[in-house]
């Protein structure tokens, strides 16, 4: 039969995305299968030592003190495997966790960083991946069990009662059909939620990030009714799901209780015309809650799963788009000429061309100084030449070959940047270098530190390059972050180097340690500065002055 016109036939990128990542870690998620499992089984054997006692207890023969030892120490056991099911299935989840953060990570990082708010980045890099650990660590091994191990309980009870396997089996097969039926409001309510998740952290990250901005044009108050609003439509949504998940919980201790009815109804009519196996009758009705467990897991988790194919539908488009396309380098070649033509480009349409109609070239060892007032489109240049932007028209070569041919990885090979604000992890000063290059070894790294004059306060630190410092180089000075970041530079070792501001908001003493650390780092080097530093100016003579993005013409000399 023909399809019907505007049906999508094609299958969901977000379970593709899960199933697929699932696969990857197959090894990884067999343990808390298996030890699942074993804890089944040792739940059947300690429902049968059981019967057996309190058949002996209501005098109709059985296991004494021997079948008691058994039972508590089957418990033992139990309690151990499912101690080791946790933490096997937390390995899982966070092995998966980390291979997906690593991919949507590097996509995201081969984007133009400014095709995506920052906000949105993080809450996808964070939270999405994250809200994807049920799956793996609860869901999946819920699954597999809430197959296996139920059929095992049922099996075990048709073995000493058929009918009562019977009535297990059917019970299963119930079980299942309610939890579709709350399921799928529970997916679209979930899905819903985390749209509404990632809509409020990525506006709270990037109105935090503006809040100077919002204060001087007095938006504050209508940035905040704003986001109360957005929270006020998230805690809506996360209640429609908790109602959602309450409802399917309540189907299931509903059939749960008329199971119970239906065995002890059964084995009631035996009992009053003499059953002939009391310990069986004892045995099945004690497999109850150990039959509907692996559906009370399954249940919990399969809203995970609701949250994780929500999470997964954000995540697929981006992993599952093409490969950046571009020209990938043999070899970085050991020096640059950058040649750029008649560059444009508007960041804001409803703004004035931020670099309108720049040329200029520099050459293997030659230092550009991009100088003017605030505004005068230095900085926009630098992110041109990183690719951060695409510029709306004119070019930029490097050794002759167009740089937006390139791939953005390669294009990053040949650059050291340093930005006017470095940005320091916590860790120690010698990791923070490290950064530039990770598979640099310890002499490397103690060279760049020496030529970018680190070392030069790290002596009079206790351990020296291993100090540790805090998130954003808390504990260092200005300059001395700043020094840390010209290091990163010399162990980058990358033949064409951009500098913003490097000297910015530094004292005449830090500014000159600067300045001759920068000199070393550009000898022999393409390097271009933006900077409106005099000094700097006059230690680098070479000047393109701009004002208000285009390039201000050079007054020639009077004749004498």
């Amino acid at each position: 039969m023909p399809r019907r016109a505007g049906r999508d036939h094609r299958p969901d990128p977000g379970r593709a995305l899960l199933a697929a990542a699932a696969r990857e870690g197959r090894s990884a998620l067999m343990p808390p299968i298996l030890l699942g499992l074993a804890g089944t089984g040792c739940g059947v054997a300690q429902a049968w030592l059981l019967s057996s006692i309190l058949c002996g207890l209501l005098g109709l023969g059985g296991g004494g003190w021997p079948a008691l030892a058994g039972a508590a120490g089957l418990a033992l056991l139990q309690i151990a495997l499912g101690v080791a099911q946790e933490t096997a299935a937390s390995r899982a989840g966070e092995a998966a966790r980390a291979t997906l953060r690593h991919r949507i990570l590097s996509r995201l990082l081969a984007e133009t960083p400014s095709s995506r708010p920052a906000g949105e980045g993080a809450a996808l890099v964070v939270d999405r991946v994250e809200a994807m650990d049920g799956y793996f660590a609860r869901w999946i091994p819920a699954a597999a069990l809430a197959v296996t191990a139920p059929l095992v309980v049922a099996l075990c009870a048709a073995a000493v009662d058929t009918l009562s396997g019977i009535i297990l089996l059917a019970a299963g097969l119930l079980v299942p059909i309610g939890m579709a039926v709350s399921g799928i409001g529970a997916s679209v309510a979930s899905r819903r939620q985390f749209d509404a998740l990632q809509r409020l952290s990525g506006r709270f990250l990037d109105r935090m990030r503006g809040l100077p901005t919002l204060v001087l044009f007095r938006r504050q108050d209508a940035e905040a009714r704003a986001l109360d609003a957005a929270a006020q439509e998230l805690r809506r949504r996360t209640m429609r799901v908790l109602r959602l998940a309450f409802l399917s919980t309540g189907a299931l201790e509903l059939v749960a209780a008329a199971v119970l009815g239906c065995l002890a109804w059964r084995h009631g009519i035996l009992a009053a015309a003499g059953h002939p196996v009391p310990q069986a009758a004892l045995f099945c009705l004690l497999l109850v809650p150990g039959f509907f467990a692996p559906f009370r897991a399954f249940s919990v988790a399969y809203h995970e799963r609701m949250s994780a194919q929500g999470a997964a539908s954000a995540l697929a488009p981006i992993l599952d788009g093409p490969e950046p396309a571009g020209l990938k380098l043999e070899e970085v070649p050991p020096s640059v000429t950058l040649v750029v033509d008649h560059l444009s480009h508007r960041p804001d349409p409803a703004r004035p061309m931020a670099v309108e109609d720049v040329s200029f070239r520099v050459l293997p060892g030659e230092t550009l100084v991009l100088s003017g007032p605030s505004g005068a489109g230095k900085s926009t240049i630098l992110k041109l030449l990183m690719g951060f932007a695409a510029p709306e028209a004119g070019r930029i070569a490097l050794n002759g070959r167009d740089a937006l041919a390139l791939l953005p990885a390669e294009r990053r090979r040949l650059i050291a940047y340093l930005p006017q604000r470095p940005v320091l992890l916590r860790d120690t000063i010698r990791e923070n270098i490290r950064l530039a290059r990770p598979e640099a070894d310890d002499a490397a790294v103690e060279a760049a530190a020496a030529a970018a004059q680190v070392t030069s306060f790290t002596a009079a630190l206790p351990q020296g390059l291993d100090t540790l410092v805090g998130e954003g180089g808390h504990g260092l000075s200005g300059g001395q972050r700043l020094r840390v970041a010209l290091a990163r530079a010399f162990l980058r070792d990358a033949p064409l180097v951009l500098l913003d501001e490097p000297t910015a908001h530094l004292d005449p003493a830090t500014e000159a340690l600067v300045l001759d650390s920068l000199r070393r780092l550009c000898t022999g080097r393409t390097a271009v500065i933006a900077s409106h530093s005099a000094a700097l100016r006059a230690r680098f003579p070479r000047v393109l002055e701009l004002r208000e993005g285009r390039v201000v013409p050079q007054r020639r000399a009077a004749a004498p």
